[in-house]
């Protein structure tokens, strides 16, 4: 298994897909542990109107750990094989080891850059509502 995690220069989880410096690849072993870390520098333009999708889709990616997303990107990623999991920040090594234990959920909370909400803020019983900066 391959999991893609857009990645800023000091390898922390970039908060927006889309305008990430760095993809980190990491390569999962069978024994659940990180067999090999590469990394390939983004392609320039959003997330969702790039081919990322596809180049990481033919790297064997499969799992996309990301900060904020769109649902746009999100869609493009899904069409290509690649499952999305929103909402994660820090570490991109610590994370994806939380995600292989099973530790890390999808935050089930999209980006609205390309999307259009209709008025009121939601927060999805967490207490307190997302908020995307651009």
């Amino acid at each position: 298994m391959k999991i893609a995690v857009p990645v800023t220069a000091d390898q922390r989880i970039d908060d927006h897909f889309g305008h990430c410096e760095y993809y980190g690849i990491y390569s999962i072993g069978e024994n659940n542990e990180i067999a090999s870390f590469d990394i390939i520098p983004s392609q320039e333009g959003c997330g969702c109107k790039s081919n990322i999708a596809g180049v990481l889709a033919n790297q064997g990616v499969t799992v996309m750990l990301a900060g904020g997303i769109g649902g746009g990107a999100i869609n493009v990623l899904n069409h290509w094989g690649i499952e999305v999991v929103r909402g994660c920040s820090g570490n991109a090594k610590d994370a994806v080891e939380a995600f292989i234990k099973g530790d890390l959920t999808d935050s089930g909370i999209s980006c609205g850059q390309h999307e259009h909400h209709h008025g009121h803020g939601h927060d999805h019983g967490h207490g307190h509502s997302h908020q995307c900066n651009h």
